[in-house]
């Protein structure tokens, strides 16, 4: 079984209904650990600097870990919801999630910048995703046949 982070409150990490496994917001705390990716401090423990690229890598790693206590995995995402403290970092944020979904449809998505977001994350991101056996009996396409299915030039 997958290990996931300890929530802020008492809630799953992921709810099924129907075929859709809805996935709460993620953070970058390592399940293992504790500790929060790509975090620089200073010697008294305050954060000085963090790396958006690492704290989003770490973000899609835990929704795959959730996905899977599902049987799931990072291909039946069909919709993300990002929030970033700034959109300053939406370039880096993009160039990971780029390479996270280089081999798979990537899901729909919409990204918002908040105020803050809890603990010491600075990217965060909630979902849906699809069981597709259990909604449409089917399974999943490859990314060439879904390109070809769905997008037309």
């Amino acid at each position: 079984m997958e290990k996931l982070t300890k929530p802020f409150a008492d809630y799953p990490h992921t709810r099924q209904v129907g075929g859709l496994v809805f996935l709460a917001g993620q953070g970058c705390r390592d399940p293992e650990t504790g500790d929060y990716a790509g975090l620089t401090k200073d010697p008294e423990g305050t954060v000085i600097a963090y790396d958006i690229s690492a704290q989003t890598l770490g973000v899609l790693t835990n929704m795959e870990r959730a996905l899977k206590t599902s049987g799931l995995d990072r291909r039946h995402l069909v919709d993300v919801t990002v929030f970033l403290t700034t959109m300053d970092d939406f370039e880096a944020m993009n160039e990971c999630w780029d390479q996270f979904f280089a081999e798979c449809p990537s899901p729909t998505r919409t990204t918002v910048a908040v105020k803050q977001l809890p603990g010491k994350n600075y990217v965060e991101m909630k979902g849906i995703a699809v069981d597709t056996d259990a909604a449409l009996g089917t399974g999943l396409p490859d990314k060439e046949e879904f390109a070809s299915e769905h997008f037309h030039s």
